[in-house]
């Protein structure tokens, strides 16, 4: 029987390797002692704190909604004018814009806080400082704690302001809110006021104006007929043209008269020395007329004069004329100004009027608790993460 090739052993390098024992169970450590420990004082201790307070000390609010807008009534069109139709038209951004931040004022806060005493209303609450107010506090203390208490939502688009109010009773936020309400009313009603007194202010202005340039012009006037003793130029020029045309017509015939006589007659002829003598009579009376109204054709002055008195009797009546249609003008703007003021009203209207609560909701404990939780979580969480890679690094 053949015998087994016996092998070549193997060096002591080639040996195999050794088996690691088994792994330990794991022990907690002194640092995760710690890490509990930081756990329950820096999150489980202020959390459990939090919750007593909410629902032991905390004092319940309860919430009153009121809901408004800027709105403006006017006629639109003459035929719905005559037809006593007007049209509620949106509200002005700049007024919501406004309101928007009166509600929001220290005015306001102010006005309120003498009319209904917020200050006694919001600190109420003897044993409650976190939500109520410390009646000892000053007028920004109040600014401060009123964003906290009164709540606007403002709609862009449409214009509407809704406000909520927080008060410790019913009847508090009730209070509070008709006096916001009324208070804008009263804001919006100034503003109105103000608008219209604007615009009747200016068409007021022009027409002084116009009644003293039309005063002037109709001076004016007076004084041109008193200093020249003439009542209009114009009509007396009519007047003496007829009454010059009439001597030129007798002039004529007399001088037909003349020259017939001339050639009938010898020239110490009566006759002929009579209607001579009415010709010089009828010249000098023609003569006569030019002379008393300035027209005396010597060196053509008069007639000039007479031109020029012509010319500024012209003007200071079209002068006159034109202060007259803008004095007629003016009293239309003004007296479509009283009707546009008396017509055009901004006002507030309430789409929501200041409601009133049955029930608190306020303060959201459950919200509260939960946000308040989160938070100090995740501070904890990011403090032990960098304290941890502060201690990786070393």
């Amino acid at each position: 029987m053949k015998q087994p090739t016996p092998q070549p052993s193997k060096p002591a390098s080639q040996a195999a390797a050794p088996v690691d024992p088994p792994a330990r169970p794991a022990q907690a450590k002194r640092r995760h002692f710690a890490i509990l420990g930081s756990f329950a004082a820096f999150v489980l201790i202020p959390v459990l704190v939090v919750a007593i307070y909410l629902w032991a000390v905390a004092v319940d609010q309860y919430a009153s909604t009121v809901g408004f807008s800027v709105r403006k009534e006017e006629v639109s069109s003459a035929v719905e004018l005559l037809g006593g139709v007007t049209e509620l038209s949106g509200s002005s951004s700049s007024d919501t814009d406004i309101l928007y931040e009166f509600i929001q004022s220290q005015k306001l806060v102010s006005t309120l806080d003498a009319k209904l005493d917020l200050k006694s209303l919001w600190s109420k609450p003897e044993f409650d400082p976190v939500f109520s107010f410390n009646p000892d506090g000053t007028i920004e203390d109040l600014m401060s704690y009123w964003s906290r208490m009164v709540k606007i939502y403002y709609d862009s688009s449409s214009r509407l302001i809704e406000v909520r109010i927080l008060a410790f009773t019913a009847d508090d936020a009730t209070l509070i809110a008709e006096g916001i309400f009324q208070e804008s009313s009263d804001m919006i009603n100034a503003l109105s006021a103000i608008a219209r007194e604007d615009a009747v202010r200016y068409s007021r202005e022009e027409l002084d104006k116009s009644v003293e340039r039309l005063k002037a012009a109709r001076e004016a006037v007076t004084l041109f007929r008193n200093e020249n003793q003439i009542v209009d130029p114009t009509v007396d020029l009519q007047t003496q043209a007829g009454l010059l045309g009439n001597l030129q017509a007798q002039l004529a015939e007399a001088l037909i008269d003349v020259d017939l006589l001339a050639s009938t007659t010898r020239q110490n002829d009566p006759r002929l020395a009579q209607a001579n003598r009415r010709v010089e009579v009828i010249q000098g009376r023609i003569e006569e007329e030019r002379r008393k109204r300035g027209i005396s054709d010597v060196g053509g002055s008069g007639i000039e004069a007479y031109s020029t008195l012509v010319g500024e009797y012209e003007r200071l009546t079209v002068d006159r004329e034109f202060a007259e249609q803008t004095y007629v003008s003016s009293l239309a703007a003004y007296d479509s100004a009283l009707a546009e003021s008396a017509r055009q009203s901004r006002y507030l209207a309430a789409h929501v009027q200041p409601t009133h609560a049955e029930r608190a909701q306020y303060p959201q404990r459950i919200t509260v608790l939960s946000l308040f939780s989160l938070f100090i979580f995740l501070i904890w969480a990011i403090t032990l993460l960098v304290a941890y890679s502060l201690r990786d690094r070393r």
